[in-house]
């Protein structure tokens, strides 16, 4: 029987988690900067918040944005983590987020209703749904 050599390994490298398209990044950096802007502001049911903007569609492109982002915590029933604008990192918030984004681009609605399933509610999942296609759809305008 003939020994085996084991090679000595000097560091141990942890593979950096999949990295978002540059879109997706683009749409977390603007609502890093919403969020910011709106740390103060009171929080806002999702539903109602919704039917106004289904109702008045007049200058929605920032409203979408701002409404998410004032209600998330309740979609996601706790306190949401957000990075400084330009940050490189993602907190798990953002991840989340820009899946919900890349799957919206990439036309995979079975793996969005799987997201959006598994972290948020059943009573404020259309909302949710129907705030993130919106803001996606405003940066495909862009």
């Amino acid at each position: 029987m003939q020994a085996i050599a084991l090679q000595k390994v000097e560091k141990a490298y942890i593979s950096a988690p999949p990295q978002l398209a540059e879109r997706s990044l683009k749409i977390i950096n603007h609502l890093r900067l919403v969020a910011r802007r709106n740390r103060s502001a009171a929080r806002m049911d999702l539903e109602q918040a919704c039917a106004l903007l289904l109702a008045d569609p007049a200058n929605s492109d920032m409203r979408h944005a701002e409404t998410l982002m004032r209600g998330f915590k309740q979609a996601v029933s706790n306190r949401p983590v957000f990075y400084q604008p330009g940050t490189v990192e993602l907190s798990f918030d953002e991840a989340w987020l820009g899946r919900l984004f890349e799957t919206m681009e990439n036309g995979d609605d079975d793996s969005f209703w799987f997201l959006i399933q598994s972290r948020v509610p059943r009573w404020t999942q259309r909302n949710l749904a129907y705030l993130v296609r919106s803001i996606s759809k405003q940066f495909h305008q862009i």
